[in-house]
């Protein structure tokens, strides 16, 4: 069986494939492609980050989930940003507050997980080095890389909210971004211009030779810990040195016969499980696809799952989630007697918060070892540690800064999450591996990708690139592939449904690899650039 490599960026990709032609496993090649993520995506992923993984192990045929989220520094409080909200944010995506220090800033950054997180894995189920793997990287960093059309298109992106800072206006925050990711004219890269960072490769080959404790113990611990202090951070060398990743059991329900293999909380697994659980009551491959009636019935059971979300959700070393009863079908039936009424359903605006930022990647090795894994900055801090070269995440956006909710703030904590990878079984053997980068927007992508394969046996290709819409507060919010004439006929129904002005994109960037006999194929979101690409 031949392995396969599918990530929203084309070069992670192909040094990934390399690791595999060269006898890497499927950890390997992960774990070597998600460092090279981390160099050319700067602002989606990197060692300041944090993530999340699904592990496949093939001769045990078991499942592994690894958890690394961020968690707030011991410094915070609960209360701390309850006097500088300005408002919720229209688009339901969390508090704009004061100064905006909980999205830029020391102050928003969570103690990073990704380092630790991709040493246990490559430690636990990899067959290269530690060293090893962090040469592609550091060979890029050093001789530099092309910039892409996607991502010097997001430096010249606008945010739809004049509180929420740009990913520009995140690099130029601070001297150190400036320098390294702007011309000295202080504007962007344009596509096709060669991007060095030259820091980053030093630090990246500190990494690779004093191990990984050299991040939370030594020299890039040291620079982290002056950084966040001299800015009023929250996060303490103790943090550093006390950070451990969450072996954790993954969430699994059943669809039509399939089994779906997702990532628990603080992650967003279980909301994937709980939408379709409730889909699961409805006749979608009779209502047709991207009709009226589907649209109207599975963004009825997208607000229902996250209206559950914002009530109930929270880390759960630090809150009870009944996970059992809002998977539970008394429960969900409840939610789908309400959509069968006609119901038009309003998610509550507290707490839905994730940036647009993160990236994925799906490794499958000739032995049938599987990784699935979403990895993130948030959309980025603007703060790089003074000579390091790498950024650090915002993970703090993603608290509720009011006190006494589930998702709220506190020390050691981690924050919701929508990162999502999945495995779907089928009579036991893996037959899909879903993932993505998107903030919010990730499980409404993932979800509808599935439906696409399952309930309308759509090819790879065919299930990435048709139309998707979303819902997170009210209206459902559609790419502008999906006609008008659908929607006018759901807004009869006194749902408000509004366009994109993008055709595609906006809606999760999905990477899916769907097992075909005895062949993996693959395919990569067409609005993200990425690809699929097999070892053979």
């Amino acid at each position: 069986m031949s392995g396969l490599v599918v990530a929203p960026q084309v070069l992670a990709v192909e040094e990934g494939v390399k690791v595999l032609k060269q006898g890497g496993n499927a950890i390997d090649a992960s774990v070597t492609a998600a460092l090279v993520q981390g160099v050319i995506d700067p602002q989606m992923c990197g060692i300041g980050g944090f993530g999340v993984a699904l592990i496949y192990e093939a001769k045990k045929k078991q499942v592994h989930c690894i958890s690394f989220h961020a968690r707030a520094g011991s410094k915070v409080a609960p209360d701390m940003w309850s006097d500088k909200v300005i408002r919720e944010a229209p688009d339901g995506f969390g508090f704009f507050l004061k100064g905006a220090v909980n999205d830029v800033g020391a102050q928003s950054v969570g103690t990073p997980g990704t380092v630790a997180g991709l040493k246990q894995m490559l430690e636990r189920f990899g067959s290269w080095s530690w060293s090893q793997v962090f040469q592609p990287a550091m060979k890029i960093a050093v001789e530099g890389f092309t910039v892409t059309a996607e991502l010097a298109r997001s430096w010249k992106a606008r945010e739809r909210f004049p509180e929420r800072p740009s990913l520009l206006q995140r690099l130029q925050l601070s001297p150190e971004a400036h320098r390294i990711f702007l011309k000295p004219n202080g504007e962007p890269y344009e596509a096709g211009e060669t991007l060095r960072n030259q820091d980053l490769a030093r630090t990246l080959e500190r990494l690779a030779r004093h191990d990984w404790l050299e991040f939370y113990q030594g020299s890039i611990a040291a620079a982290i810990v002056t950084e966040l202090e001299k800015h009023g951070g929250h996060i303490t060398r103790n943090d550093l040195e006390n950070y451990s990743v969450r072996w954790q059991i993954p969430t699994r329900t059943s669809y039509r016969g399939y089994e779906i293999v997702s990532v628990p909380l603080p992650a967003g697994g279980v909301t994937i499980s709980q939408i379709l659980r409730i889909l699961e009551g409805f006749d979608l491959e009779e209502m047709e696809h991207n009709s009226p009636n589907y649209l109207f019935t599975v963004a009825q059971a997208f607000k229902a799952a996250f209206t559950d979300k914002v009530r109930y959700y929270g880390d759960p070393e630090f809150v009870d989630v009944n996970v059992e009863l809002l998977l539970s079908d008394e429960h969900n039936q409840r939610w789908r007697r309400r959509i069968e009424k006609g119901e038009v359903l309003t998610v509550p605006r507290v707490g839905i918060n994730e940036p647009h930022g993160t990236t994925h990647i799906t490794v499958i090795d000739g032995e049938g070892n599987i990784v699935a894994l979403t990895h993130t900055l948030g959309s980025s801090s603007g703060v790089i540690p003074r000579g390091t070269g790498f950024m650090l995440n915002n993970a703090m956006v993603g608290f509720n800064p009011l006190p006494g909710h589930p998702n709220s703030i506190a020390a050691g904590k981690a924050r919701i999450s929508s990162m999502s990878p999945t495995i779907v079984f089928k009579d036991g053997e893996p037959f899909l591996v879903l993932g993505a980068p998107g903030g919010a927007r990730i499980i409404s992508g993932i979800v509808q990708v599935l439906l696409n394969v399952l309930e309308f046996k759509m090819s790879p290709v065919e299930a990435v690139s048709a139309p998707r819409f979303d819902a997170q507060v009210c209206e459902i919010e559609c790419q502008a592939r999906i006609p008008i004439w659908v929607l006018e006929e759901v807004q009869r129904r006194g749902q408000l449904c509004v366009k994109f002005p993008q055709s595609y994109g906006g809606i999760a960037l999905v990477q899916l690899a769907m097992k075909q006999g005895e062949k993996w194929v693959g395919a990569s979101d067409p609005a993200g650039g990425g690809v699929a690409f097999s070892d053979c």
